[in-house]
């Protein structure tokens, strides 16, 4: 996979490096034409997750992830089919107390209106395992996959279920005595989503490895990169909570809060680190915070690779999330200050996991700077 990012390299090939093409050369590797059709397959399964994720953001945006109250992981593909199912489906929304506390006297066609967002991110999680397992089998049989992958694939499909599940429990903490669901429970969905759609991501690129290769010894890059990726995962993270208790309605100014950069009342909750979690103040403080973090990291990450390695192949992915770093932080102070629309509210939440996407190359890129070099050098 290529993200047309790697410089090319011309230096000679040495003896050693000769030596490690031929060790490679002597395991059979995939055939191109298999490795294609499992690139394109896990390429589809990334591109949904990024969808359902989007979609799951609409969700949270429209007010709309409680519309459905039971979950049934096979019926509940079919969506109310006659006004006798839609009544039904109505009458169970009635009884939670997002209904009575907040949309009481609302009417059958505005809970269609709301039922439809849930019903797609449920159903785009249910297409997602159809897509995953049909093909899984297909290619398992025509022997397409090597045996090294298939536990990590199968491994890939059972977390694919234990999300669903996991979506599930968040959902239920908002049927009893709350009008919403709860922030821990959406960041833990939302971050196990992005994990997987990290782990495929990761799938598809090793796909480009012959099978043997291993991955270039840590070096400083690869540690500098791999605790970005850990700063921009955390980031994302920071950005449910915000989501999660409505923390991007409030204190819309930048770049202060309530008049000052630092503003009074981080510390109100108690005890202190419930401030971390539940204080809209100090929830979406130390987003920002994490916010600039990222951006002077990556900015100074790409600096410093571009003075010590340049001509390594991961300078440019450097270069490349650092900018986009810039863009998504540009975007998240838009958002704000519009009070988050939810066009805006999408767009910066799919930033996000481009900018995470990126980050995870770049260190893929560093920990397998060496193979990169020697298959650059044999093809000079």
């Amino acid at each position: 996979m290529s993200w047309g990012l790697e410089p090319a390299i011309t230096a000679p090939m040495t003896t050693a490096a000769a030596q490690s093409l031929k060790t490679a050369s002597a395991v059979p590797a995939i055939p191109a034409g298999h490795a294609r059709a499992l690139r394109i397959w896990l390429c589809s399964i990334a591109f949904l997750i990024v969808a359902m994720i989007l979609v799951g953001g609409a969700t949270r945006l429209t007010d709309s992830g409680l519309s459905i109250t039971e979950w049934q992981p096979i019926i509940g593909a079919i969506p109310p089919l006659s006004d006798a199912d839609w009544q039904e489906a109505f009458e169970a929304y009635k009884q939670i107390p997002e209904y009575s506390q907040i949309n009481r006297g609302m009417s059958v066609e505005a809970f269609k209106s709301i039922y439809w967002w849930e019903w797609a991110h449920r159903f785009l999680g249910r297409f997602i395992g159809l897509v995953f397992f049909v093909p899984f089998v297909c290619f398992w049989i025509a022997g397409y996959i090597p045996r090294a992958l298939i536990p990590k694939l199968v491994g890939l499909f059972v977390l694919g279920g234990l999300q669903g599940a996991l979506g599930w429990y968040m959902v239920k903490s908002g049927l009893v005595d709350r009008v919403d669901v709860s922030q821990y429970r959406l960041a833990a969905h939302f971050g196990v989503a992005v994990l997987i759609f990290g782990y495929t991501l990761w799938l598809i690129l090793g796909l480009g490895r012959e099978p043997g290769e291993k991955p270039a010894r840590s070096s400083a890059a690869a540690v500098a990169a791999g605790l970005v990726l850990g700063l921009v995962f955390v980031q994302l993270l920071a950005g449910a909570l915000v989501a999660g208790i409505d923390g991007g309605l409030g204190f819309n100014t930048w770049p202060l809060m309530n008049g000052a950069f630092i503003p009074s009342g981080l510390g109100e909750a108690s005890p202190w680190y419930l401030n971390l979690f539940e204080n809209p103040l100090t929830v979406q403080f130390d987003h920002r915070m994490l916010g600039y973090a990222v951006v002077i990291v990556t900015i100074l990450q790409a600096i410093w690779l571009s003075m010590r390695d340049t001509r390594a192949p991961y300078v440019g992915s450097a270069a490349t999330l650092a900018v986009l770093a810039v863009l998504q932080a540009t975007l998240g102070v838009w958002t704000l200050l519009l009070a988050v629309p939810i066009e805006l509210g999408l767009a910066h939440q799919a930033g996000a996991i481009i900018v995470f996407a990126v980050a995870l190359y770049h260190f893929w890129l560093t920990t397998h700077a060496g193979s990169a070099r020697t298959q650059t050098a044999a093809s000079a």
